[in-house]
Formats: C-alpha cells, sequence, structure tokens
C-alpha cells in the first residue's frame, strides 16, 4: 500500500517548507517533495545568495568612499570575484542545510524525485532528472525515493524559472540567466542586463560595484516598471550617477554571438537601431511557473499565462489540491509564497478566521544602491482607480540621520484616500528603505489612517523619521522641509 499523509507539497521553497512547517505544527502528518536542492531557488540561487553578493558590493562603496568619512585607507580595495562568489555560496549552503534540520525538527518527511499528481488524492515520486548541483548542498539523509504516495491535500509549490525570448535564449556562456550571474569563474569587463525588473536591476547594481561597464535595457518608459514613477526616476538618477549607461523605452531586436562577446541590437522608441558589444549579456525578462509534468493539464487544474490559477487560501479549481508562491502567479516573492502557504495549511486544518491573501498588501524590495521598497498603489494606479487622493513627499536630504549616514539622496512618498485618510500606498527610495517598509505594511494591515501615524512618536535621529514627515506633508503640516 502506498504510504498516506494528510499534506503532501510538491517543492521546497520558501513557500514549499513554511507550508510544511506549519502542517506540522497544527497536526497533521507531512511530507515535503523535493527534486534538487532544499530550500528552493530562493535560498539556493534567488534571494539570499544574491543579497550576500550585494553586501559584498555595499561593503566595497563604502571602501571607495572612506575619504568622505574622515579616514585614511592605505592601499587599494579591490574585489576578488572567486572569494566574493565562494563567500555568498556558504552562505546559501548554510540555509540550505537549516531548511533540512527544520524538516527533521517538525518530523516533515523527505520524498526525494519529481512528483506528479496522478489523481486527486495521489502522487507518483519518480526519479529526479535535476541532481543535486553542488557539493556544498548534499542530498539530506534518510528521505525516501520514488513510489506512490496518497494524501488528503496536495499543494503545488513548484515555484518559478527563467523566462526566455525567442532568438535570445540563454546558452549559460554568452548569454546568462540568474544561474549564471550568481556565480561567474571571473568578472566580465563590460556587461548588458536586458531587463530592469528587481532581477535585472539587482545584478546591474552588484556588477557596476565590482567595476563592470554595464548598460540596462528595458522595454517600459521606466525601470522597475511596477514601481512609482516619480520614485524609480530617482533610482534612475543615482543608478547613472554611478555609472550604468540606462535604455527604457528600448528592446533588444537580435544579438550576434562572438568568439568571446555578444552584440546586441538595441531598438530605441524613436525607431533606431544601436549595437551595444560586451562580454556577457544577462536575461532578466521575468519568469514563469513551473507547471510542467505535474499532471495538471489531465486533471483539468486551470493555469493562466503560465502559472496556476488558485483563490486566496490556494484552492484550485480541483478539490484537495492548491498552488501557492511563484507557481500560483504574481507577485512572484519569497515572503508572499510563505504567507500563502500558511494561509493554506490553516485553512485546511479548519482554523477559523482564516484570512485569505491579499495581494495588495505584500511589500516589494529591490536591493540594488539606492534600495526601493513599496507596498499598495502607485500615484499613477490611484488614480486611474479614480481616487480622490493626498500625496506627501518627504527628502532624505533633510534627514538628520540620513545626512550624518553620508545617505542623503532618497525620498519616502505616501498616497492617501482625501475623503477617509486610508494609507493606499507607500514608496520610497534610499539607504535601507527595505528595512523601513515594514512600518507601513503593518499601518496599512491594522487599517491605520493619517490621524494615527501622524500621533506615533519616531525615534530621533532615524531614517524612519522620513516616514512620518512625509505623512505630514500629505496634509501640509510637515515640520523639516
Amino acid at each position: 500500500m502506498a504510504e498516506s499523509y494528510d499534506v503532501i507539497i510538491i517543492g521546497s521553497g520558501p513557500g514549499g517548507y513554511v507550508a510544511a512547517i506549519r502542517a506540522s505544527q497544527l497536526g497533521l502528518k507531512t511530507a515535503i517533495v523535493e527534486r534538487e536542492h532544499m530550500g528552493g531557488i530562493c535560498l539556493n540561487w534567488g534571494c539570499i545568495p544574491t543579497k550576500a553578493l550585494l553586501r559584498s558590493a555595499e561593503v566595497l562603496d563604502h571602501a571607495n568612499h572612506f575619504k568622505d568619512f574622515g579616514l585614511v585607507l592605505e592601499g587599494s580595495v579591490k574585489p576578488d570575484a572567486k572569494a566574493v562568489v565562494g563567500r555568498s555560496r556558504a552562505v546559501s549552503a548554510r540555509l540550505n542545510a537549516g531548511v533540512g534540520f527544520l524538516m527533521k525538527k517538525n518530523k516533515i518527511d523527505i520524498i526525494w524525485g519529481e512528483g506528479k499528481i496522478t489523481k486527486p488524492g495521489e502522487i507518483v515520486v519518480g526519479k529526479s532528472s535535476k541532481p543535486v548541483v553542488e557539493p556544498q548542498h548534499p542530498l539530506p539523509k534518510n528521505v525516501k525515493g520514488e513510489g506512490t504516495y496518497t494524501a488528503k491535500h496536495i499543494i503545488v509549490a513548484t515555484g518559478a524559472r527563467p523566462r526566455a525570448l525567442p532568438g535570445i535564449e540563454p546558452d549559460g556562456k554568452l548569454i546568462w540567466t540568474y544561474f549564471e550571474a550568481l556565480k561567474p569563474d571571473a568578472l566580465p569587463k563590460s556587461l548588458i542586463v536586458m531587463g530592469s525588473g528587481a532581477i535585472g536591476i539587482e545584478f546591474a547594481s552588484f556588477y557596476r560595484s565590482m567595476g563592470v561597464d554595464v548598460t540596462v535595457v528595458e522595454v517600459m518608459p521606466t525601470i522597475m516598471p511596477v514601481e512609482d514613477a516619480e520614485i524609480t526616476a530617482i533610482a534612475r538618477k543615482q543608478l547613472e550617477k554611478r555609472g550604468l549607461k540606462i535604455f527604457t523605452s528600448a528592446k533588444v531586436t537580435k544579438v550576434e554571438k562572438g568568439a568571446g562577446s555578444i552584440t546586441a541590437h538595441v531598438e530605441t522608441s524613436d525607431g533606431k537601431v544601436q549595437q551595444i558589444t560586451a562580454d556577457r549579456m544577462i536575461s532578466a525578462v521575468g519568469v514563469q511557473g513551473n507547471i510542467e509534468n505535474l499532471g495538471l493539464e489531465a486533471l483539468g487544474i486551470k493555469t493562466d499565462r503560465g502559472c496556476v490559477v488558485a483563490d486566496g487560501y490556494g484552492k484550485t479549481n480541483v478539490a484537495g489540491i492548491y498552488a501557492i508562491g511563484d507557481v500560483a502567479g504574481p507577485p512572484m516573492l519569497a515572503h508572499k509564497a510563505e504567507h500563502e502557504g500558511v494561509v493554506c495549511v490553516e485553512k485546511i486544518a479548519g482554523l477559523p478566521n482564516v484570512h485569505p491573501t491579499d495581494k495588495g498588501k505584500v511589500p516589494g524590495c529591490t536591493y540594488c544602491n539606492p534600495q526601493v521598497a513599496s507596498v499598495g498603489l502607485t500615484e499613477a494606479k490611484a488614480k486611474e482607480l479614480g481616487r480622490d487622493i493626498r500625496v506627501g513627499r518627504f527628502s532624505f536630504a533633510a534627514n538628520g540621520k540620513a545626512i550624518a549616514l553620508g545617505e542623503d539622496q532618497g525620498m519616502v512618498k505616501v498616497i492617501f484616500d482625501k475623503k477617509t485618510g486610508e494609507l493606499l500606498g507607500a514608496h520610497m527610495v534610499g539607504a535601507e528603505v527595505t528595512e523601513l517598509i515594514q512600518g507601513f505594511v503593518v499601518a496599512m494591515n491594522l487599517e491605520t489612517t493619517e490621524e494615527e501615524l501622524m500621533h506615533t512618536i519616531f525615534p530621533h535621529p532615524t531614517v524612519s523619521e522620513t516616514m512620518k514627515e512625509a505623512v505630514l506633508d500629505a496634509y501640509g503640516r510637515v515640520l523639516n522641509a
């Protein structure tokens, strides 16, 4: 007989492993199916290792500005690509092992291989076509293997992979995805980044800090197109000041490969074509859900634009089958996946008052230099929806802590409903704004109004004071500008 569980989760990324832990906490017999590495893309090839690389870049940027702080650095500071990448991979490996420990601690079975849903309540696990890639990421001990398993509830958490444009497919040599960009054998002298979403702009920022000549090509009129245009204009100015070349309203129409370089034909909005040659190109034109070979089509599970259609509780149109995280559609963010996993499992367990995931309150963070963070509606979207709004802004240039840090280039922008005082959106650019945005996320979740924010005491001196000043500005009461 097939071994039976209450919940089986396919995929051990942030959504999958967090859902498994919560299911175990609620007394459900749980297993997780993984084919490649514990922790998924986030821990191994995404969120975590990229932040390790960006931290190295940040330290290097600071070292190059020691004189600004009255310090003398004897000798030069230069990047050691092998050591920078080695540190990043070590950070990833540590967390990869940590997920395995959490599975053992919470008595969650790991089934190694590729899972396919043969019918509601049944999964057949076959041999993995993607063996463990690195020695730092060993196969967990005491895992179960190929076979048939049953479960009352099956959660698909298979994540996403890089999208490729026809004719400009990554080859792992001259055209990279984030996999190759994370661990180059050596730093290229020049680089083209196609796409300026979070992935593209973070790699562009990192490689520029490492001394690489970087050109960004974005098809939309602004970089980081999902963000507020006023915020991204400030970010663009700072990125260009650091030496990045940025083309917007432009597209790569074709590429020509040389022996050790690649030439991109870039068509701009006026119809002109410019040829740009670089050592390497990164394709960062988005991601698509891993929905293939799971048996979804045969079961009649609805998909849309490469993702599984699921409601706010993760339910698909087929009873007993759920989808969470990137495979369930945008925003494709690790923290959204984790939250969806918890919501899905708590609903399965029958907990009272489980709230569906509200995608309008999912924060977005981009860790380039300068950082960008946001939650809720942009100014343009609020107007498009017909909302009567108040907008407040406050510059880092008027904040004492930011000036003392030498980080006075940034801004906080808030958007309120003029009639009710509801906080509709918050947008930031500048140093460590990815740590600040959560204050506004909490405020929105608590349905805080402008009056409550105005009566909140922010510590001085902190960069967080810019948040309150922006709120005050929206109501004509700003104090320090």
